[in-house]
């Protein structure tokens, strides 16, 4: 399948930037989206954007609101890797 890279089942997954993910944590508890940031301990899943208010615009360069979830690297065998995005269309 074009676009998307097919990850041995032996090998763990280590989440990067740009990354799409699932987190299935059990117990019908599952989010998705993309990993906006990543260090040693932990990584942030953005589940969602909405536009920021006309108001808050002035106050801020950015001109969305983003939702994110905090995964610590403990949890990262938790993540199912979907697929990834290109730079240029971010």
């Amino acid at each position: 399948m074009e676009g998307f890279e097919q990850l041995p089942l032996w090998e763990d997954y280590e989440p990067q930037v740009d990354d799409y993910v699932i987190w299935d944590r059990g117990r019908g508890d599952c989010n998705k989206g993309w990993v906006y940031f990543k260090c040693d301990e932990y990584i942030t899943i953005e589940t969602s954007i909405k536009p920021k208010p006309p108001c808050q615009l002035a106050q801020s360069k950015h001109k969305y609101i983003h939702t994110l979830l905090l995964c610590q690297r403990y949890n990262w065998h938790q993540l199912e890797y979907v697929k990834s995005r290109k730079k240029e269309h971010i």
